[in-house]
């Protein structure tokens, strides 16, 4: 089972979410259904902040002066026969996704962002076309599994 924690930094977070945390596991009951989480249980952090904090971030990681919508912070140590296995920090801009959301949905918006944020510390990138394609392919495949009429 994979668990996730949420740390709240904005305060604006709580006027769309009651409760992050329960909303994300709701939604990871989904994804452990798509068996991308074989074998190992994962555990990884939601940081939720403002544009403020993630331009630190960005500033520090990535040496990039700006905000963005969401960065990803993969706990890279190698643990094979562990059964807890921590996968990383996953940070999201409030600011950036409110205003993404304006054009269609707060929730789909945040799901977008901490998925591809999550297939990162599983270990995909997009740094080549090919392997923007694969990551492409697995979010919109995640995606439509949530929001999938039944």
């Amino acid at each position: 089972m994979t668990r996730i924690d949420v740390v709240l930094d904005y305060k604006l977070w709580k006027k769309q979410f009651k409760n992050p945390e329960k909303y994300i596991r709701k939604k990871l009951l989904k994804l452990n259904r798509l068996k991308l989480l074989k074998n190992k249980s994962k555990n990884y952090t939601v940081f939720l902040t403002n544009n403020k904090k993630m331009k630190e971030l960005n500033k520090k990681f990535r040496n990039k002066n700006k905000p963005t919508d969401v960065l990803s912070f993969p706990f890279n140590e190698k643990i094979k026969n562990k059964k807890n296995l921590y996968l990383g920090d996953i940070a999201i801009s409030y600011e950036i996704l409110k205003k993404r959301s304006k054009k269609s949905n707060f929730f789909m918006e945040f799901d977008k962002l901490w998925i591809h944020g999550y297939l990162h510390l599983l270990g995909y990138n997009h740094k080549k076309n090919k392997d923007f394609k694969k990551m492409k392919k697995l979010e919109d495949l995640i995606l439509n599994k949530f929001y999938k009429k039944n």
